[in-house]
């Protein structure tokens, strides 16, 4: 992959109430302790990848006020990361509004290219940690390397500067569950671009055989997926009850997942909730490699691969990804739900 934006779900998770976002209209209060502003303004998926570095930087300014330049809409999910003091709406590398106070250290973890370093040097920070860039001699860091899984990516970033980070480090804290509370399957065909998507047609043949087996069956999405999610279906013959694409906040997505069966999806945010909560997943990847992007190998995950890569951003799914079979979804499946079930 390039040092552009990482391929990341363009249809944010709807706003709700959560850790506090800077208000950009009035100064907040001032504060005493030093200010760490981290850029992170992707998707949710980046966001969770991002969770091992994040936990590093907490642990290696514990008297720092930790601001994260994220989407708004995922403010919901922070507190369940932990050590992130505010969230400042950010999306993608764009301008991060001024806090109020002095920025000490400024970390990018957007990309390799020159905005998002643009974007942190413009908050003059007393220290900037980020990939170097041609663009910013003066700015040292290590080169940005393609070929790297985004987790490490990250890890590593910080890792030059003297900062450990355990890859491993992506759990989430888990919102429980009520007793006795179902534990559907959640079937999740949307994603960012159509390379990506998975035949809608697919995912119904797969949903209908998982019903007919006995399990809950839901279909999740954006607002804005909904369509695709009902599509799905009434072509499994699911009942509209079980159409959740749009009815669910960030928090109710999380803990869905969380209390999940088994998760199916596409290369996309949900796949990391999955992971972030070791919630059995089938990952159907196209154009993207899951070296790149995937779940752990050691975890409860199956990531499916036609073993070609493409363009993540095309307008009509990868042929790679039109490789993988309903059978080979269904056969990882039903291995994943005898784990799950024991």
């Amino acid at each position: 992959m390039s040092a552009g934006p990482a391929p990341e779900q363009a249809d944010p998770l709807p706003a709700a109430a959560g850790t506090r976002a800077v208000d950009v209209t009035a100064a907040p209060a001032p504060e005493d302790r030093p200010v760490m502003v981290v850029l992170r303004g992707l998707g949710l998926g980046a966001l969770l990848t991002a969770v091992p570095a994040l936990r590093a930087l907490r642990r290696a300014h514990p008297g720092h006020r930790v601001v994260l330049a994220v989407p708004s809409a995922l403010a919901p999910l922070v507190p369940l990361i932990g050590g992130v003091d505010e969230v400042c709406d950010v999306a993608g590398p764009g301008h991060v509004p001024p806090l109020g106070r002095g920025v000490d250290v400024a970390v990018n973890l957007y990309d390799g290219g020159p905005h998002g370093v643009a974007a942190l040097h413009r908050t003059g920070p007393a220290r900037l940690l980020t990939h170097a860039h041609p663009a910013f001699p003066a700015v040292t860091g290590p080169p940005w390397r393609d070929g790297v899984h985004e987790v490490r990516r990250w890890c590593d970033l910080l890792g030059w500067y003297g900062i450990p980070a355990d890859p491993a480090d992506l759990a989430l804290e888990h919102p429980g569950r009520a007793e006795g509370e179902a534990r559907p399957v959640v079937v999740h065909p949307g994603a960012a671009y159509p390379a990506r998507r998975w035949p809608p047609e697919r995912f119904a043949l797969v949903a209908a055989a998982l019903r007919e087996d006995g399990h809950e069956v839901v279909v999740t999405g954006s607002a804005r997926e909904r369509d695709l999610a009902e599509r799905v279906a009434l072509l499994a013959r699911l009942p509209s009850s079980c159409v959740l694409a749009g009815r669910t906040g960030p928090s109710e997505l999380a803990a869905l997942v969380a209390g999940a069966r088994l998760v199916i999806c596409g290369d996309t945010g949900v796949a990391h909730l999955a992971t972030a909560f070791a919630t059995p997943s089938v990952v159907i990847f196209g154009p993207v490699p899951p070296a790149l992007w995937g779940p752990p190998e050691t975890g409860p995950h199956a990531a499916l691969w036609g073993g070609n890569e493409g363009d993540p951003y095309a307008y009509r799914p990868d042929p790679g990804l039109l490789e993988i079979g309903v059978r080979d979804v269904l056969g990882a499946a039903e291995r994943l739900l005898e784990v799950s079930v024991r």
